[in-house]
């Protein structure tokens, strides 16, 4: 089992809800807003009926870590919550020391329910702080307003052993000096993990009608990396290093969860538009569901799941993902691994040109990172290593 530092990846349990209280102007996640409403109980049974399909597929697991994205999913009931892990731990040996997260949203933290989420069993939760700073969130079109962020923190910080948080930056308008302040707050907030995300333009979204249109003006590329640069400079200084790409963490405190993606492990993933990787039959597949609720529900009451891609991965597909996913670690990947993945090496010609120009560096025989250098190109870098 994966305790964060060990290498391995675990396996693990992603659970989508996709219902959200209104759908930010920059989000391109499955999330579905329902004015009148859901039918939880039902949803609940639709959830525990597809957990008990993938265990099918994939028996004999232990659960190394459970995460409860969305949507929202501090809008669920603790008893929901708690129905699915049950579900989880009826189909498939959970470990001890399994990592139970779920997000939630600041507007919908309660004490008593972050209480009813801790006794079902969560012990990490991720809060969409987004921004300290109301202007940008009116921005983001977040429904909280600073205040309610910090006092969902405190409530979080005081009902669970693990708490993490999201900002946004690379915000319109946004100076090096003013994210800087803003990120420095936020580390003393004290928390021992930080999810930093650069501000994305996602094709479909409302701001990207906006950014076509010229309504909308994002950094600029010198802006975006001396943003960057002050990112990884403050974390580093504060004893929150970057562990991947958009996450920092104090040693041991890293997202298990999100290291068994990473380090190209199996998970399985359940509800609407939930995606997982498998090993079925000594094959490793590529599973995703329906993405509509009401749909998905649906089907899972008629077939037992609400699959929509059940496909086996070439070795080439298998190769692409795991370079994609493990090199945005800063521990870098495992050569070798590669190689058994995908029957082939990387060119060591390649690999030399990168190190010559201080892109990536090898650790070691058979390991190979991305240099602090790199990591602002990644995809480039992907592309070379991968072509």
């Amino acid at each position: 089992m994966s305790d964060g530092t060990s290498g391995e990846p675990g396996f693990g349990v992603y659970v989508h809800w996709p219902f959200c209280a209104s759908k930010c102007p920059y989000c391109d996640f499955n999330s579905h807003v329902r004015h009148k409403g859901w039918d939880e109980p039902r949803f609940l049974s639709a959830f525990r009926r597809e957990i008990a399909h993938m265990a099918a597929l994939a028996p004999g697991r232990t659960v190394s870590s459970i995460f409860f994205g969305g949507g929202t999913p501090s809008l669920m009931l603790p008893e929901t919550v708690g129905g699915i892990l049950d579900a989880i731990g009826e189909n498939w040996e959970v470990d001890d020391a399994v990592e139970v997260t779920l997000e939630a949203n600041p507007t919908s933290v309660e004490a008593e329910r972050f209480r009813g989420y801790r006794a079902a069993g969560v012990n990490r939760v991720s809060l969409g702080v987004q921004s300290l700073h109301d202007e940008a969130l009116k921005q983001l079109g977040r429904l909280h307003t600073a205040e309610e962020a910090l006092a969902a923190l405190a409530v979080a910080t005081s009902t669970f052993e693990r708490v993490s948080f999201d900002l946004i930056y690379a915000r319109p308008d946004q100076s090096p000096q003013a994210w800087g302040e803003e990120l420095a707050r936020a580390i003393a907030l004290g928390t021992d993990h930080l999810s930093l995300y650069q501000l994305t333009i996602e094709e479909g979204t409302p701001y990207w009608g906006l950014h076509r249109d010229g309504k909308l003006k994002t950094p600029d590329e010198t802006t975006a990396r001396a943003l960057w640069d002050m990112t990884q400079e403050t974390c580093e200084a504060a004893g929150l290093p970057a562990y991947e790409v958009s996450n920092h963490a104090r040693p041991g405190q890293e997202s298990r969860h999100n290291l068994v993606y990473w380090r190209y492990g199996e998970y399985a993933g359940v509800g609407p538009g939930a995606h997982g990787r498998l090993v079925v039959n000594d094959a490793r597949r590529e599973l995703s569901t329906e993405r509509n609720p009401e749909l998905w529900a649906s089907a899972v009451e008629a077939d037992g799941s609400g699959l929509v891609v059940n496909d086996a991965l070439s070795l080439e597909s298998q190769a692409d993902e795991f370079l994609v996913m493990g090199l945005r670690l800063t521990e870098g990947i495992d050569l070798a691994r590669f190689h058994r993945l995908s029957g082939r090496r990387i060119s060591d010609r390649r690999i030399d040109d990168l190190v010559m120009d201080g892109m990536v560096e090898r650790v070691g025989r058979d390991r190979l990172r991305v240099t602090p250098e790199g990591f602002p190109v990644l995809d480039a870098v992907v592309a070379d290593l991968a072509g």
